[in-house]
């Protein structure tokens, strides 16, 4: 990989957190997220556009860690059942969200 692309994967990790900083919310991200990986992975990108946009934008976005940290918040507070609902919900909730961005790209090309 070229250090030109390095580069670009700096800037959307950047941008990425910089938005996610403005959000402030963790599943509105987490669907928007969801949305936007869908959507541009049914797209045919090159490899260097998709590290770019997976592995420097979408994770710094996403970012799993807000998510974990959403779960241990209800986990510390003793609710066992609201955890196991959260948990669910929130992935498969992700999941379709995903599938329907998938799907979006597909019928617009």
């Amino acid at each position: 990989m070229e250090i030109k692309n390095f580069i670009y994967i700096l800037l959307t990790a950047y941008l990425a957190t910089f938005l996610r900083i403005i959000i402030n919310n963790n599943f509105f991200v987490s669907i928007i997220g969801s949305f936007l990986v869908g959507f541009f992975i049914s797209r045919r990108l090159s490899y260097s556009t998709e590290k770019i946009l997976l592995s420097g934008f979408f994770s710094c976005f996403t970012s799993f860690s807000g998510f974990i940290y959403f779960l241990h918040t209800i986990l510390n507070q003793g609710n066992w059942i609201k955890f196991i609902i959260f948990l669910n919900l929130i992935i498969i909730v992700n999941l379709f969200t995903m599938l329907f961005g998938f799907w979006i790209s597909r019928k617009i090309t």
